[in-house]
């Protein structure tokens, strides 16, 4: 068992569990990364609750989330617009799925 730092629990009330474990946050393993043939990307083009606005989604990321908001920063860049990344999908703001297609399958990625 290791020793945990009292800092590291100061949210931690009371537990009534004599087994009662704390695991602190950084024991939590990052989700690795696939390589980009085995991904499966889907990419979409929506509008409900964008207020007209169309966006391009890529989901199906499976990887880390520093590894995510590398490649949506790619896509941005190369589409030239905004967006964002986050649980597990990629928003890019306007309408360019040709574009995220063509780009993430030069990228090496599998896309639909």
């Amino acid at each position: 068992m290791t020793k945990i730092d009292w800092k590291d629990r100061l949210n931690i009330v009371y537990s009534t569990d004599p087994d009662f474990v704390y695991q602190s946050a950084s024991a939590t393993e990052e989700a690795t990364t696939l390589a980009p043939s085995q991904q499966k990307l889907a990419v979409r083009i929506e509008k409900h609750h964008r207020g007209g606005k169309t966006v391009t989604i890529v989901s199906g990321f499976v990887g880390s989330e520093s590894d995510l908001k590398a490649l949506a920063k790619l896509l941005k860049t190369k589409c030239g617009v905004g967006g964002s990344a986050k649980d597990g999908e990629i928003i890019i703001q306007g309408e360019f799925r040709q574009k995220v297609v063509e780009l993430l399958q030069k990228e090496g990625y599998r896309c639909k």
